[in-house]
């Protein structure tokens, strides 16, 4: 992946910003101009207290003053509304890039396989869409036009400072100089690499945070601690570890920078001893009053200079991120789509693997289901049960083989029709915060209200519907209304109706369904099933005892298939786990516990 560098990262955000960049380029010269603007104020306050040591004692001869001030004062508001319309230019533009920037990653998100959303996880994709997008709001709206201050101010500085005396002017500028030097060894490369891991370090302890607070009532149950979640904990050490280091090897550096920037006070104090000497007359002593209120603007400046170089390293980082994403390619559309002749399946010797450094994770694979056909996938966690479902519904590509739906290859059907041919009830059914009714209706857009209420008939979640005063318009996850994880799963599954596909793929399906929710989930798998092509993965193997076909995949292959009975009568790894899966449901506490 290309790293950004400065000139990158500009380029980058006007290919967002389109038309917009025109605003940025406006927010820059405007506040270039304010920043000039607000010099010249305290030319006028130098001017005024000239003026009162000049005619001292007689004060009514101070006949300027009047006319300094206003204009002082003037060009004050003059400064304060330039930089104003700089910064409505700047939040217009950034505002913009940010949208444009979401809508191209979501639009890319959208045509990636669902593998990768799966392994990546929807938190971790969900934080570099908004927070690298937010960064850059960040930058465009405030970092650009205080940058194009900082650039600015300096050299405007310069010629005042030079101005009024050189020699004075000179002395002052030798702090800020060392102060640029002690920054350079906070920035460059060293810098962008530990901006990257910063934000590395944050983004695993936030997303190590979050699967701890799921974890509370386990932790609270069993009455462990924080380290506990050995996770959570090795996020915390780290980024520790980072922070207290990255502090620590700039410790000297920003010591430097800080008293530095800060040392020009110095430098006037030593003007005054070495140009002292000489009798000291009113010129000098204006010029150091001069001095005296136009350096801190040199000390406010070196620091915007500083901050705005963090600010773009962020947004760097942030753009790398985002290219993470959008430098993945989404799975190549057939270019002479065809139509599935049925719901069968065919799968010829399927080779799989997630890493092209390790071993497969389905290895050479050879299954047919007849169309209707009920098929089930058991075995060990790893064996790759997940994984060949997800191969089937084209989640991912297979490495070699093929896999073939109705006599086609899933690579020469179109992805939307892919997709309207099979149906996926995942272990985790994700509910969006809308109403019930939309929530179903997203498995057929075009559904009425009638036919959504149907689907929910049939997946057997008219209790859900009617423990709630607004039935199918509650709103899941607003206002504390929430469903369990089996009410969540029926849902689901009424989505699943609404779509009505031939091949239905169950993953897991009655995993966070309690007894009651269960016995209701199997009904609605029922009623689903119907003159359907079903394929089951499943745990709990009495949901498993009517299929047509059962597969155990151990190490990415089918190491046994048959049907309840006849896999029961080979005595195999399928009859030892029949056997452990009924020691576990009739396990009881005994008597003496």
């Amino acid at each position: 992946m290309k790293q950004q560098d400065s000139k990158g990262v500009i380029k980058q955000l006007f290919v967002y910003a389109k038309n917009h960049k025109y605003l940025t380029i406006a927010s820059w010269i405007l506040a270039a101009i304010s920043a000039l603007l607000a010099l010249a104020p305290f030319y006028y306050i130098w001017a005024i207290i000239r003026e009162v040591i000049e005619v001292r004692p007689d004060f009514s001869q101070a006949v300027h003053i009047k006319a300094y001030g206003w204009t002082a004062v003037g060009m004050s508001l003059l400064s304060m509304l330039v930089y104003i319309a700089a910064l409505m230019c700047s939040h217009i533009a950034a505002f913009r890039v940010q949208v444009n920037m979401r809508v191209a990653m979501m639009e890319h998100i959208m045509k990636l396989p669902m593998g990768y959303i799966e392994s990546e996880g929807s938190g971790k994709i969900r934080k570099i869409v908004a927070d690298s997008s937010a960064a850059t709001e960040t930058f465009l709206a405030h970092s650009l036009p205080d940058k194009a201050v900082s650039y600015v101010t300096p050299v405007g500085l310069i010629f005042m400072l030079v101005y009024f005396d050189w020699r004075i002017g000179l002395i002052c500028l030798i702090p800020a100089l060392l102060a640029f030097l002690s920054m350079g060894f906070m920035m460059g490369d060293k810098m962008k690499k530990a901006m990257a891991e910063y934000q590395d370090a944050l983004g695993d302890m936030t997303s190590e945070a979050v699967e701890y607070v799921r974890g509370i009532p386990v932790v609270k149950t069993f009455g462990q601690t924080v380290f506990s979640f050995k996770r959570f904990k090795e996020a915390i050490d780290k980024y520790e570890a980072w922070t207290v280091g990255y502090t620590t090897a700039v410790r000297i550096p920003m010591t430097a920078f800080v008293t530095l920037a800060n040392a020009v006070f110095a430098a006037l104090v030593a003007c005054a001893f070495i140009f002292g000497g000489e009798g000291i007359a009113n010129t000098f002593i204006f010029n150091i009053l001069f001095y005296i209120i136009i350096t801190p603007i040199l000390t406010v400046t070196l620091m915007k200079v500083a901050y705005s170089g963090e600010s773009e390293m962020i947004v760097m980082d942030a753009l790398n991120r985002m290219d993470s994403i959008l430098n993945v390619e989404p799975l190549p559309e057939a270019s002479n789509p065809k139509t599935p002749k049925d719901a069968g399946i065919v799968l010829d010797n399927v080779n799989f693997s997630y890493d092209d450094k390790k071993g497969n994770a389905i290895d050479g694979i050879s299954l047919s289901i007849n169309p209707g056909e009920h098929i089930a996938f058991v075995g060990p966690s790893g064996g790759g049960k997940t994984t060949l479902a997800s191969l089937i519904a084209r989640f991912w590509d297979v490495k070699s083989g093929s896999i073939k739906i109705g006599g086609v290859d899933v690579k020469d059907i179109a992805t939307a029709d892919l997709m309207q041919n099979v149906s996926y009830v995942f272990q985790d059914s994700k509910l969006l915060k809308m109403s019930i009714l939309e929530n179903v209706r997203m498995g057929n857009p075009n559904a009425t209200n009638e036919q959504v209420v149907q689907a929910l008939k049939d997946a057997q979640c008219m209790d859900i519907i009617e423990k709630f005063p607004e039935g199918v318009n509650t709103m899941i996850g607003t206002e504390g209304v929430y469903v369990s994880g089996g009410e969540a799963q029926r849902l689901s599954i009424a989505r699943a109706f609404l779509k009505n596909a031939p091949i239905l793929i169950l993953d897991e399906a009655t995993a966070f369904a309690d007894p009651d929710n269960e016995a209701k989930v199997q009904q609605a798998f029922a009623n689903l099933s119907k003159d359907k092509t079903v394929i089951m993965i499943a745990h709990r193997l009495s949901t498993v005892v009517d299929a047509d076909k059962i597969c155990v995949l151990s190490g990415g292959k089918i190491v046994e298939s048959g049907t309840h009975e006849s896999l029961i009568k080979e005595a195999g790894i399928y009859n030892h786990m029949w056997s452990e899966y009924n020691k576990s449901i009739n396990w009881k506490v005994g008597k003496g516990a």
